[in-house]
C-alpha cells in the first residue's frame, strides 16, 4: 500500500543528505581513533616510537613505511581526500606493468577514473596537464602519469602531510608508543 505521507522536496533530500555525510565523516574520524587506540598494543608490535617519529622528517618516509602509509590511508579517508593518494598509489603499481596490452588498458582506466575532468575521483590538476596525459594515453608508456603524479605527490606534501601531522591520531600514537618506550 502506498504511503500517505509525502517525502520532502528533493533540495531538502540533498540537505540531509548532506548533513548525513557530514555525521558519518565525525563519526568515521571517531571509529578509526577508537580503532587506533584499540589495536595499539596487540596489533602494532611492529610499530615503534623511531619508525613513527621518522614519518614526521618527510612524506617519502612516511610513505616507505607499511605502517605509515596504512595510517596515512586511514587518515585521508576519514577526511573524504583519499582520491589523491589512491591515485599516487595506482600509478606507482602503473608502472610495473610490463604487457603493452594491459598497460593500454590500465592506462585507459586511471584516465576514467582520476584525470577527465567529472571523473568519479577526479584529482586536483591543471588543464594543461590533464590534455597532455589525453594525449599521452593514445600510445601509454610507464611515464604517461608522471606530471600528474609529481603534482599530486606535492599536494599532499603540502596540504595532506602537515595536517596528519598535527592530527589526533598521529599524535595519539606517537604518545602511546613513547609510552611503551618509557617502560
Amino acid at each position: 500500500m502506498p504511503s500517505l505521507v509525502a517525502s520532502p522536496p528533493r533540495e531538502l533530500q540533498n540537505l540531509n543528505m548532506d548533513t548525513d555525510n557530514k555525521k558519518r565523516g565525525k563519526e568515521r574520524r571517531g571509529n578509526l581513533e577508537c580503532q587506533l587506540r584499540s589495536s595499539q598494543a596487540p596489533k602494532t608490535n611492529g610499530l615503534c616510537f623511531e619508525e613513527m617519529s621518522q614519518w614526521s622528517q618527510s612524506l617519502e618516509r612516511l610513505l616507505s613505511s607499511k605502517y605509515g602509509m596504512k595510517i596515512f590511508q586511514a587518515f585521508l579517508k576519514s577526511e573524504f581526500s583519499d582520491e589523491n593518494i589512491e591515485f599516487w598509489l595506482v600509478c606507482e603499481d602503473y608502472k610495473k606493468i610490463k604487457s603493452s596490452f594491459r598497460m593500454s588498458a590500465r592506462a585507459k582506466k586511471i584516465f576514467k577514473r582520476y584525470i577527465q575532468a567529472e571523473a568519479a575521483r577526479e584529482i586536483n590538476i591543471d588543464h594543461k596537464t590533464r590534455d597532455l596525459i589525453r594525449r599521452n594515453i593514445k600510445t601509454p608508456t610507464t611515464v604517461c602519469f608522471d606530471d600528474a603524479q609529481r603534482i599530486v605527490y606535492s599536494l599532499m606534501e603540502r596540504d595532506s602531510y602537515p595536517r596528519f601531522l598535527r592530527s589526533d591520531i598521529y599524535q595519539a600514537l606517537l604518545d602511546s608508543t613513547s609510552e611503551s618506550v618509557k617502560m
